[in-house]
């Protein structure tokens, strides 16, 4: 009997030990082909998994540290990091995004969760076959009516470079705050060891 019990206590122990990673705490794997849309998806997937650590186990000294007067803090960054993103999804959905919309109120948590969400969206449509880069224009709709157009160029040399750019920021500030980095990061393979 004693041996029916610790089959059983192993069995649960390990199903309830075993939870799934959350999708970017390692890169998704290797797209099979390369295509200029599958090399955009792959760098969309690298902005999601160092926002992912770059966020991990902020703290509240984290969110507020900023490391002078002139500029956002922790959390104001990745309030503009969502944007950035916003922008992305946008235009990977072939919807405007309107300037004059206020700005709605997040948590922390909900705020990550959104942007990772967002970025794993943007990289899913990217990810589809049937997938032509040139159809995925950025439009900005002003409150007047107007609206500017960009090619998907800029989308890449614009919101994504900007959103990794300011992923690096956090990562600085969030060391100045004497929270660096968790161990074992590794951004060239796109893994977090133990």
């Amino acid at each position: 009997m004693k041996p029916f019990f610790f089959i059983c206590f192993i069995f649960f122990s390990t199903a309830i030990f075993a939870q799934p990673k959350p999708y970017y705490y390692q890169i998704p794997d290797t797209p099979v082909v390369y295509t200029a849309a599958s090399v955009a998806a792959r760098m969309v997937d690298g902005l999601g998994f160092r926002y992912f650590w770059a966020t991990e186990g902020l703290t509240e000294t984290d969110l507020n540290y900023k490391p002078g007067d002139s500029t956002r803090t922790s959390f104001e960054t990745l309030e503009h990091i969502n944007g950035l993103v916003t922008v992305l999804l946008n235009a990977v959905n072939k919807t405007a995004t309107k300037s004059g919309t206020a700005d709605k109120k997040l948590s922390f948590a909900e705020l990550r969760a959104e942007t990772l969400k967002n970025i794993q969206t943007a990289s899913e449509i990217l990810k589809k076959p049937e997938t032509r880069l040139e159809e995925f224009d950025i439009v900005f709709e002003r409150a007047n009516g107007g609206s500017t157009r960009y090619p998907f160029w800029n989308l890449v040399n614009g919101p994504v470079a900007d959103a990794l750019w300011h992923v690096g920021q956090v990562v600085s500030f969030r060391r100045g705050s004497g929270n660096p980095l968790p161990k074992g990061v590794n951004v060239l393979q796109g893994t977090k060891s133990n």
